[in-house]
């Protein structure tokens, strides 16, 4: 709001020329109309309504709607989008960080049907986690009340992951070495509901970050590989300081329950932050403006059909990006062995898998707050490219006992590099994708946009998984 104080509330006569004045009967001043348009204050006018027309190249330009709004003081929504993209992640990071746990002391029974189900675990693990991941994604993103994310399935999707992470304690402590079997299928119904949630979680965090400026939508996928970060490093801890993986799976999922209650917190401060509720009304008065809080079927099939042409894009190469990375990570790169390496096996898929794969990740996410090349329009020609690191990783040491065709790339360093190239590519271009796609629609339809784009970073993931078990079966013989 323009304030004038003292001889700035008068206006000033051009130079060169005489303002004439009306006197009524009492002989006072009064103003005619042309007059009265020179005393008003200059008014700074909303972004207008026809947005879905402007040059989506300017991207780094501010948005006029950033120019009225509060600060975001101490950075404090940034990090709650962080702590959540920690959270959304956690799950998945703790299972597949827990391998040696899974595969070597809970499922450590000599026989042929456990032998199986061991060799198999990441590809299983994926599957059960993914699967239902991508399907409560697609429920919760075309399921909505006026096309807008549900803020209470955050609260009730933390609730339930919580639950799952204390039965997961629970099974650790239990002696299961007699039934091994229903040990397996048991934690695979967990993994299944654990990621139920978090496919509600995810979906929903995102279309509330999507309101905001791009970089809060990047704060989630940055905090996403922060996870993994974490994770990794707490893998590695554990290993030196407590080799029991008993132990160490306790360490694991205590941790992540931590995590969890602290983004519930989290999820109750976001709401009371000025620079929250300020996006928040701009998008209600824009949809009261439009009268589309309550639609028709078809109508709501419109809005998002509507949508998804103006991101389909950004939308494939998110979709894309994740499902060459989910090809690869973690279940052909966490089975890839070393050949002459200087370091102890039990160190090599830890610190050259996981931790290489998420501390890359996020500097790719970190890169992308400072550089946005290529734009929009061709983003998705890199994201094409990255395609050809599927053959590569599987011309690595991959199952070399099990394989059916030679190694063809028996170099420890070159399979290094490769593992940087994929961890950064992953990071850098689904934050672009995803900060990309809900700019390119008007902002009362930014949160419905960010939804769709997490819904097909889901759908990547799941793909991607799948596609993954085939790779393993294509390539390698099953145990006798």
């Amino acid at each position: 709001m323009t304030t004038v104080t003292g001889n700035d509330y008068y206006p000033k006569e051009p130079k060169g020329t005489k303002n004439q004045y009306n006197i009524n009967g009492n002989g006072k001043m009064v103003l005619g109309d042309d007059d009265k348009d020179a005393f008003l204050p200059p008014v700074k006018l909303e972004p207008g309504l026809d947005s879905l027309n402007r040059n989506p190249e300017e991207f780094d330009e501010l948005d006029p709607s950033e120019e009225n709004a509060p600060p975001d003081r101490y950075r404090i929504v940034f990090f709650i989008m962080l702590v959540h993209g920690i959270g959304i992640l956690m799950p998945w990071n703790m299972l597949i960080n827990a391998q040696a746990y899974f595969e070597n002391y809970k499922l450590a029974e000599n026989t042929t049907e456990v032998n199986n189900l061991r060799s198999n675990f990441m590809f299983s693990i994926g599957i059960a986690s993914q699967i239902p991941n991508f399907i409560m994604s697609g429920v919760n993103a075309f399921v909505q009340c006026g096309g807008q994310a549900s803020p209470r399935r955050i609260a009730i999707s933390i609730v339930i992951m919580t639950m799952i992470f204390i039965g997961t304690v629970v099974l650790a402590m239990l002696d299961s070495s007699t039934w091994s079997v229903e040990f397996f299928y048991i934690t695979m119904i967990m993994a299944a509901v654990l990621n139920m949630a978090t496919g509600v979680y995810q979906n929903s965090t995102f279309g509330l970050a999507a309101i905001l400026p791009m970089k809060y939508t990047n704060a989630i996928v940055l905090g996403n590989n922060l996870s993994g970060v974490f994770i990794a490093v707490i893998n590695l801890v554990c290993l030196a300081l407590a080799p029991d993986p008993r132990t160490q799976a306790i360490y694991y999922f205590v941790t992540a329950i931590v995590i969890l209650l602290v983004a519930f917190d989290a999820y109750f401060l976001l709401p009371v932050t000025n620079f929250y509720k300020y996006y928040k009304d701009l998008v209600a008065r824009k949809q009261k403006h439009h009268h589309n809080t309550s639609r028709t079927c078809s109508q709501t099939c419109s809005m998002y059909l509507m949508v998804f042409k103006k991101i389909w894009v950004q939308a494939v190469s998110v979709w894309f990006t994740f499902f060459v990375t989910l090809a690869i990570f973690p279940g052909v790169w966490a089975n890839i062995k070393r050949i002459d390496f200087p370091l102890e096996d039990q160190y090599w898929a830890p610190i050259f898998c996981f931790l290489s794969f998420n501390l890359f990740a996020f500097l790719g996410n970190l890169t992308s707050e400072f550089i946005r090349v290529p734009g929009h329009k061709w983003v998705w020609i890199p994201v094409a490219i990255r395609g050809l690191l599927v053959p590569f990783f599987l011309m690595c040491n991959f199952k070399p006992e099990e394989r059916i065709f030679d190694v063809l790339i028996e170099n420890d360093y070159i399979y290094i590099v490769g593992g940087v190239v994929l961890g950064f590519t992953s990071g850098y271009f689904s934050s672009l994708c995803m900060m990309y796609g809900p700019k390119l629609v008007e902002q009362q339809y930014a949160g419905t946009a960010g939804m769709i784009m997490a819904f097909f970073l889901v759908l990547g993931i799941g793909t991607g998984v799948n596609f993954s078990l085939i790779l393993g079966l294509l390539t390698t013989r099953p145990l006798a």
